[in-house]
């Protein structure tokens, strides 16, 4: 019988130790494709490469059955991979999924006729990345699309694992938590679903996607930022400062309430939800600094990521905001000399326009019930 084959767009550690980990494990042979050179020889050049699970339950797992292409380097190598896969899966990040789009149209122009629909699934922090990235492919496609739309099936997904930033000397291996969760959309793939040990397949996705981004990215995010306003270098170190811990609690009871309001689920099975949410980012195996978690945090503070979007919700529906909109003022605080966004957050802030820049980076408009008390936030950052 011959082995499945999975192409897999970002080998980084998001990549190796969550996506491609849980594919070789469905018994996938993974093709890696990266545009960062020296990664992809050191895949290329590997055997194996070990997930270190750190924490209560952890396990170490060993990968094997993977190579990798430069995909700038050796685009037709990228195309024919994805014309003879299974299964197309990328963790690129959101902004990235255009630049991807050309290759899995470049495959898709060349898979054979008859062969079974290609099962596309975006695995990014993202709400329906995966229809961001057929939209991207449609695009480029035009008037060829009907033909090739029969190709593919594409599923949106909702992933959560805690990836922190590596230790020197680790090479391709990766340390990650233990807990991981992959929701993916049942329906596109009607009664041939992928082979994905872990992931579990429902009928509607959007409740998952958003408890997971307004509780997990939502106070992942709020830790860093609550936490580096107050000296702390962990994020495990900034949730065992009491403080710390009440203010993002305090944000994500309001998440909670507008999930809660949003989808049904329960307060019980929310409060436990985020109990069990803060456990994880109390992991003291988990290396993980503020710094790294705050990093880019414009696009944290765009319209409808996770902090403005719960909020504009939950201020729509006349539920509270305070703990979010601490939560805001932490991020508006953040100092990172080496971030690219952090710098210009302070230089925007410097400009000395609140208006402008609650306009420009929230995305609010001003009739909004959320867009004055930000903008109040704001400007007190610029006095």
């Amino acid at each position: 019988m011959t082995k499945k084959k999975a192409v897999h767009f970002g080998a980084g550690n998001i990549g190796r130790g969550f996506v491609g980990m849980l594919l070789a494990e469905g018994g996938y042979e993974i093709v890696f494709s990266d545009v960062a050179a020296p990664l992809v020889e050191a895949i290329d050049a590997a055997d194996s490469y070990t997930v270190h699970e750190v924490g209560e339950g952890g396990r170490d797992v060993v990968v094997t059955g993977f190579s990798a292409i430069d995909s700038a380097a050796d685009p037709e190598a990228v195309a024919e991979a994805v014309a003879t896969a299974d299964v197309v899966t990328c963790a690129v990040g959101p902004t990235v999924l255009k630049f991807i789009a050309p290759h899995v149209l470049a495959g898709l122009r060349r898979r054979a006729a008859g062969a079974a629909r290609l099962q596309v699934m975006a695995c990014e922090n993202a709400i329906g990345a995966t229809d961001q990235l057929r939209e991207h492919i449609e695009e480029l496609a035009g008037s060829e699309w009907p033909e090739l739309a029969e190709r593919a099936v594409f599923a949106n997904t909702a992933v959560d694992r805690i990836v922190p930033g590596q230790p020197d000397g680790a090479g391709i291996d990766v340390t990650v938590e233990p807990f991981y969760e992959w929701a993916i959309e049942r329906r596109p793939f009607g009664d041939e679903l992928p082979n994905i040990p872990g992931a579990h397949f429902v009928d509607e996705l959007a409740p998952y996607i958003e408890r997971k981004l307004f509780t997990v990215n939502t106070g992942h995010a709020a830790t860093a930022y609550l936490g580096a306003r107050a000296g702390f270098d962990r994020i495990a170190d900034a949730l065992a400062d009491a403080g710390v811990a009440r203010a993002v609690e305090a944000a994500l009871v309001e998440t909670s309430a507008v999930i809660a309001a949003k989808h049904g689920f329960s307060e019980a099975e929310l409060a436990e939800y985020r109990s069990a949410i803060l456990r994880r980012f109390r992991n003291p195996a988990l290396p993980d600094t503020v710094q790294r978690v705050g990093r880019q945090p414009l696009r944290k503070l765009s319209r409808h990521e996770r902090f403005i979007g719960p909020a504009a919700e939950a201020a729509e529906r006349g539920l509270g905001t305070l703990g979010l909109l601490g939560a805001i003022d932490a991020a508006l605080a953040f100092e990172a000399p080496e971030d690219e966004q952090a710098v210009a957050m302070r230089e925007k802030l410097a400009a000395g326009d609140p208006d402008a820049f609650t306009v420009e980076v929230t995305g609010l408009d001003p009739s909004h019930p959320l867009y004055a008390p930000v903008r109040d936030i704001v400007a007190r950052h610029m006095a």
